[in-house]
C-alpha cells in the first residue's frame, strides 16, 4: 500500500500532536496523573460507564439517575481538569480533592435524601440550603475548568438576576427571589440544574457518546477515513472530498467537531496540502466538514435529544426534520470543495497510489453493522434512543472482543495475546466514553441555571418585550439578532450548552413574533435555527476551537483558517433562514387549521416520498447555486452579474411563494420552474463559452 494510504503520515506530526493535546484538554481532561491518581480517575470513569449501561435497562427514578450522573461529572471535572494552566498535571493538589468530594457529595445528596426532600417540597432545611449553595458554586467552577469562563459567567449573571430583580431596569425588573428560594428552585427541584438538559444527558447522550468512543476504539474512525480516501482520492481535489466524507461518517457517531477535526484532519490535511491546497484552505475544509458533522443524525451534537425533550416530540421526528438540511448541506460542501479544486487547477491522486476500494470496504464492513443496527432500531423498530443505543453498544463490544482473535487465527498468531488486547480496547473505550462526557454533563447541569431562571422569574416574557422593541416586531431582525448572539455565545460555549441557552431565551420569541408577522413557524424550526448557528460558532474567529485544532495540524494561521472555514460554511448559514420562511424543507407543510396554540401534534408532516425527493433536489440545487455565487465559480469564473443571478436562483427555489403571491395564488412549487430554468441556462451558457485551455476551461 502506498504511503498515502497510511494513517501514520508524519508530514505535520508535531501539529497533529498539538491538535491531539488540544482535543484531549477539551474533550477528556488535561490531567493524566500516574500512580494512584491515575487509577482513581480510571476507576471513576469506568464506574460511570458501567452505571449508565446498567440504568439503561433497569427501571429507576430518573431524578436519582441525574443525581449520580452529576456526581460523576463533578468528581471527574475537578480531578481531570486542573484549576489553571500552571496547576499540577501529574498529581492532585489537596484543594482539588476537597472540591471533588464536596461537589460529588452535593450532587449525591439528592440521591441519598430523595424521599425526605420529596416529603417537604418548598420547605428546605438549613443543611439543604448550605449544600445547595456549595453545589451551585462548585458547578460553576467545574464549568469554568471544563468549558472555559463563558458558561460560568452566564450562569452567574442569571443567578444574580434572580436575586437582584427589583433593581433591574423596568423592562427586566421582577420582584426578586431570596437565597433560600433560588437554591430551592435550582437545587432541590427538577426546574434547575437537575432539569431537562441533565435528564437528557443522563438518559440518552451518555450512551451515544459511549457508542462513538467504543466504535472509535474498535477502529471505525480509521476505517471511515481509509474508505473515503479510497473511494474519492482519485477525483479532482480528492483528499479534500475524502475529508468531507470521512468527517460526515465520523460526525454521525462522534457529535464533537473538535474530536472530528483531530481524528480525520491528522490524515486528510497533510494530503490536501500535498495535492496543492494552501495550508489555510486545507485546514478550513476540515473545519467546515467537521463542524457540519454535528448536523448529521443520529447524534447531532447531543442537541437532537434535548430538542425532543423540550418540544415533547420523539427523537425520530427531530431527525426527520433535520435530515434534508443536513444532507443538502453536506452535498453542497462536496460541491464547494470541487469548486475550490477547480479554481486552484488541482487534480486527484493517481489510482495506483490509492488503496483498493473494494478491499478497503470489506476490511471494515463490520464497523458499519452497529451504525446500521442503530438506525434500523430507531427508524424501523421505533425503539427508544436509550434502548437502541444500548443494543448498538453491546454489538460494538462484541466486535471489539472478537475481531482481534479472529485476525490472530487467520494469521496463525497467538489468540491469547489478541484476546488480552481486545479487552484492553474495551476497557479504554469505556474509560474514554466517560471522560468525553464530563464537559457535556457539566454543561447541561450549568445550562439548567438559565432554564431555571426563566421559570422562576418569567424572564422569557420580558426578553420578548425587549426584543420586540429592538427589532420593531420584524421577524427578520429577530432572526439576525438571534444568529449573531448564537455565534458570539458559541465562541465560549460548547454546542449543546449554547443551544440550551439560546433555545430557552429566543426560540419561543421566534415562534411568537413569526405568528405576529403572519408567518407560521413550528417550534422545531426555531430550535433548529438556534442549533445551526451554535454549530457554526466552532469555526467563527477569533475563538473557533475547531479552527485552532485544524490550524495546528496544517501549520496555518488560525484566524485565516477560521475565516476561510466560515466562508465555506456560509451555505449552512443560509439554511436556517430558509426553513424558517419555508418549513417544507424540514418536512412540515404547516399547522393544523384552527390550532390556536399549536403544539407538535398540530404539525402537518410531509410524508409523500415523491414530494420529499423533490424537496431534496430543490434544496441541493439551491445550495449548489449559493455555493457557486459565494465561491465565484460556475463552470468557470463567475462575474458579478452572474453571481447576482445565482443568488436570485437561490431565493426563487427556497421561496416559491414570492412569485406565486404576485399572481394572487397560493404557494406552488411550479413557481420554482423559472429559477431552475435560469440555473440551467447559466450552466449551458458557461459550458458553451468556456475556453479550451487555461484555468477557465476547468468545468464542474
Amino acid at each position: 500500500m502506498s504511503k498515502h494510504a497510511e494513517p501514520g503520515i508524519d508530514f505535520e506530526s508535531q501539529g497533529a500532536v498539538e491538535a491531539q493535546h488540544m482535543a484531549e484538554d477539551i474533550e477528556g481532561g488535561a490531567r493524566h496523573p500516574a500512580g494512584l491518581g491515575g487509577y482513581i480517575i480510571i476507576a471513576l470513569a469506568l464506574s460511570w460507564s458501567l452505571f449508565q449501561l446498567w440504568v439503561a435497562t433497569t427501571p429507576i427514578n430518573d431524578t436519582l439517575v441525574r443525581s449520580i450522573h452529576l456526581s460523576f461529572a463533578l468528581a471527574l471535572g475537578f480531578l481531570a481538569y486542573p484549576a489553571y494552566k500552571t496547576a499540577p498535571r501529574h498529581h492532585f493538589p489537596w484543594y482539588d480533592i476537597l472540591l471533588c468530594l464536596l461537589g460529588a457529595g452535593g450532587a449525591f445528596y439528592i440521591f441519598a435524601n430523595y424521599d425526605a426532600i420529596a416529603e417537604r417540597p418548598g420547605l428546605p432545611l438549613t443543611q439543604d440550603i448550605v449544600l445547595g449553595v456549595i453545589t451551585l458554586v462548585l458547578l460553576l467552577e467545574a464549568a469554568r475548568r471544563t468549558l472555559g469562563p463563558a458558561l460560568t459567567i452566564i450562569g452567574s449573571l442569571f443567578l444574580a438576576y434572580c436575586y437582584f430583580g427589583p433593581y433591574m431596569p423596568d423592562l427586566l425588573a421582577h420582584r426578586g427571589a431570596s437565597i433560600t428560594k433560588i437554591v430551592n428552585h435550582m437545587y432541590l427541584t427538577t426546574e434547575g440544574i437537575f432539569g431537562v438538559p441533565l435528564r437528557v444527558s443522563a438518559s440518552f447522550v451518555f450512551l451515544f457518546v459511549l457508542f462513538g468512543a467504543l466504535l472509535e476504539r474498535a477502529g471505525a474512525g480509521h476505517y471511515f477515513i481509509q474508505l473515503a480516501y479510497a473511494a474519492l482520492g482519485r477525483f479532482r481535489g480528492g483528499p479534500a472530498k475524502a475529508a468531507v466524507a470521512a468527517s460526515g461518517l465520523t460526525g454521525m457517531v462522534s457529535g464533537s467537531s473538535i474530536a472530528n477535526t483531530v481524528t480525520t484532519g491528522t490524515f486528510t490535511i497533510p494530503l490536501m496540502k500535498k495535492v496543492g491546497f494552501p495550508a489555510e484552505k486545507a485546514g478550513a475544509v476540515e473545519v467546515a466538514a467537521s463542524t457540519n458533522g454535528q448536523l448529521m443524525p443520529p447524534i447531532m451534537g447531543a442537541a437532537a435529544f434535548i430538542i425532543a425533550e423540550f418540544l415533547g416530540i420523539s427523537y425520530l421526528e427531530v431527525v426527520t426534520a433535520a435530515f434534508i438540511p443536513a444532507v443538502a448541506s453536506y452535498m453542497a460542501l462536496f460541491y464547494v470543495v470541487h469548486l475550490e479544486a477547480c479554481k486552484l487547477g488541482l487534480e486527484g491522486i493517481p489510482k495506483s497510489e490509492l488503496p483498493p476500494i473494494w478491499r478497503t470496504f470489506i476490511s471494515g464492513v463490520h464497523y458499519l453493522i452497529p451504525v446500521a443496527m442503530l438506525i434500523y432500531t430507531l427508524v424501523v423498530l421505533r425503539q427508544s434512543p436509550s434502548l437502541a443505543a444500548f443494543n448498538a453498544i453491546l454489538l460494538v463490544m462484541a466486535i471489539i472482543v472478537i475481531q482481534r482473535p479472529v485476525m490472530a487465527l487467520a494469521h496463525k498468531e497467538s489468540v491469547t495475546g489478541a484476546l488480552r488486547d481486545s479487552f484492553a480496547d474495551l476497557y479504554h473505550g469505556l474509560v474514554n466514553g466517560a471522560r468525553y462526557m464530563v464537559p457535556i454533563g457539566v454543561a447541561t447541569a450549568a445550562a439548567g441555571l438559565v432554564v431555571g431562571t426563566i421559570t422562576l422569574t418569567g424572564l422569557g416574557q420580558r426578553i420578548l418585550e425587549v426584543i420586540e422593541v429592538i427589532s420593531m416586531g420584524q421577524i427578520i431582525l429577530v432572526l439576525i439578532f438571534t444568529a449573531i448572539t448564537s455565534l458570539i455565545l458559541g465562541m465560549g460555549l460548547p454546542t449543546t450548552a449554547n443551544y440550551i441557552v439560546m433555545a430557552s431565551l429566543t426560540a419561543p420569541i421566534i415562534v411568537e413574533l413569526g405568528t405576529a408577522n403572519g408567518l407560521v413557524v413550528p417550534a422545531i424550526a426555531a430550535h433548529l435555527f438556534v442549533f445551526y448557528f451554535g454549530i457554526l460558532a466552532d469555526d467563527t474567529p477569533p475563538v473557533g476551537l475547531a479552527a485552532y485544532a485544524a490550524s495546528a495540524i496544517a501549520r496555518s494561521n488560525p484566524i485565516k483558517t477560521g475565516l476561510q472555514g466560515f466562508t465555506y460554511d456560509m451555505r449552512t448559514a443560509i439554511l436556517p433562514f430558509m426553513f424558517i420562511f419555508n418549513t417544507d424543507i424540514i418536512l412540515i407543510s404547516g399547522i393544523r387549521e384552527g390550532a390556536f396554540f399549536p403544539s407538535a401534534a398540530d404539525w402537518l408532516w410531509i410524508t409523500n416520498p415523491f414530494a420529499i425527493a423533490g424537496l431534496f433536489l430543490l434544496a441541493c440545487t439551491a445550495m449548489f447555486a449559493f455555493a457557486s455565487a459565494v465561491m465565484g465559480w460556475h463552470f468557470g469564473r463567475a462575474p458579478w452579474w452572474e453571481r447576482i443571478l445565482l443568488l436570485l436562483v437561490v431565493v426563487g427555489l427556497f421561496r416559491p411563494q414570492l412569485l406565486s403571491e404576485q399572481f394572487g395564488m397560493e404557494k406552488s412549487y411550479w413557481f420554482t420552474a423559472p429559477a431552475f430554468a435560469l440555473y440551467i441556462i447559466l450552466a449551458l451558457y458557461k459550458r458553451g463559452w468556456r475556453k479550451p485551455t487555461g484555468t477557465q476551461s476547468v468545468t464542474t
